[in-house]
């Protein structure tokens, strides 16, 4: 059998990297590259393949065709290449897993449960990321991630970490003057003063807008407009909002419960199914990794 030459593997690296970051400057930054090291390695298995890969203009690299032809048939088996090395890897120091997680979660049931995962897999570390989009990012800056959602993308592997209820969370004593004796009779024993409830500010998550439709679809009230709605980007800060008496903040009677905070208080002993459910989501074939798999066996077992 003949020899065959291979590429050289760091060219192949920065080629992927690239791609999958959609940027060659945070590719460099990854890879610890000045951003004409990186150029280079890509000139490197142009030349090598004897293909444009990219276009460049200024600070942009954007795949030519041929460039996105050569990724679509080289990818899967760096991918391969990348777990068969892992596999045949006794001796590592460290497992490195890449999780997307967020804050609220992490502060109250995945932090809590640590310790055990580190005596279970003392070579297992992991990089906590809580930015934005962790869904998008599963499979390049992410091996996985714990997230909020509907339904995740169907082309990941997916487990339902639980079911809840959504609830209306505000201070104690929003919560006396709301839950009154005059107001509209929901249906469920609960008196409802619209009058008041309009006055108040509403805070909202900004992935989970669909949890206060159906909060106000359980309470017959769904053309219900309060005088303001604030936006978050954080659990932990709409819990803290709702405690100080900012606003009335529409979450998950587990995140309450968690909380054990007595400041805080449930509006209105209403039933309401959540729309939303954490979910563990990971490629694939990112399952036969290690740390993905070691990550993936604690956190099912666990039931955080």
């Amino acid at each position: 059998m003949a020899n065959r030459r291979l590429p050289p593997l760091r060219a192949l690296e920065a080629f992927s990297r690239t791609v999958r970051l959609g940027s060659a400057r945070a590719a460099a930054e990854e890879l610890g590259l000045s951003p004409s090291a990186l150029s280079r390695r890509i000139g490197n298995l142009e030349e090598f393949t004897g293909r444009k890969l990219f276009t460049r203009a200024r600070q942009s690299m954007q795949l030519t065709d041929d460039g996105q032809a050569f990724y679509d048939a080289v990818d899967p088996h760096l991918e391969a290449l990348a777990r068969a090395v892992e596999g045949q890897s006794d001796n590592l120091s460290v497992l490195r897993l890449r999780l997307g997680v967020l804050p609220l979660f992490g502060s109250q049931r995945l932090f809590p449960r640590l310790a055990e995962l580190r005596a279970r897999h003392p070579l297992l570390h992991i990089d906590i990321d809580t930015g934005p989009h962790l869904e998008d990012r599963v499979g390049d800056t992410l091996d996985a991630a714990i997230i909020l959602s509907q339904g995740p993308d169907k082309r990941l592997h997916a487990v339902r970490l639980d079911h809840n209820m959504v609830h209306a969370i505000c201070s104690r004593d929003i919560a006396a003057r709301l839950q009154g004796e005059d107001g509209k009779d929901n249906g469920s024993g609960q008196r409802v003063d619209l009058a008041t409830l309009s006055k108040q500010t509403f805070l909202i998550h900004n992935e989970l807008p669909a949890s206060f439709e159906a909060w106000k679809r359980a309470l017959e009230i769904s053309d219900f407009e309060p005088a303001a709605i604030d936006h978050y980007d954080s659990g932990q800060l709409m819990l803290e909002a709702a405690a100080q008496g900012l606003g009335i903040a529409i979450m998950h009677d587990d995140h309450l419960r968690r909380a054990a905070d007595n400041r805080l208080a449930r509006l209105f002993d209403v039933e309401v199914e959540s729309p939303y459910s954490y979910w563990f989501v990971c490629r694939p074939g990112s399952l036969e990794e290690r740390p993905v798999r070691s990550f993936h066996d604690w956190l099912i077992g666990a039931n955080l």
